[in-house]
């Protein structure tokens, strides 16, 4: 279910993202990613101004699948929304 396209919004540092990016890998989902944290001045405002929009609180993981918005390490959200579960 690549086609939908898989964005995640993510800390370099965070064991949520880093078990939301190996899940995704172990399911051999493709996406894409940005580690906030590691980006600076406008190009980091900017890409935290975009996870406001889908999750004003700005916590991490962010997890964009298609049009559905996942906050947070959520396994089973995660693959439902995937279409695996």
């Amino acid at each position: 279910m690549t086609e939908a396209g898989v964005k995640i919004y993510s800390l370099s540092t965070c064991g949520h993202c880093k078990a939301t990016k190996r899940l995704l890998n172990e399911c051999e989902v493709a996406y894409d990613f940005v580690d906030v944290d590691v980006l600076e001045g406008e190009e980091r405002a900017a890409i935290l101004e975009d996870v406001k929009q889908l999750n004003p609180k700005c916590s991490f993981p962010t997890i964009k699948i298609g049009d559905k918005v996942i906050v947070g390490y959520k396994e089973k959200e995660i693959k439902e929304a995937l279409g695996l579960s």
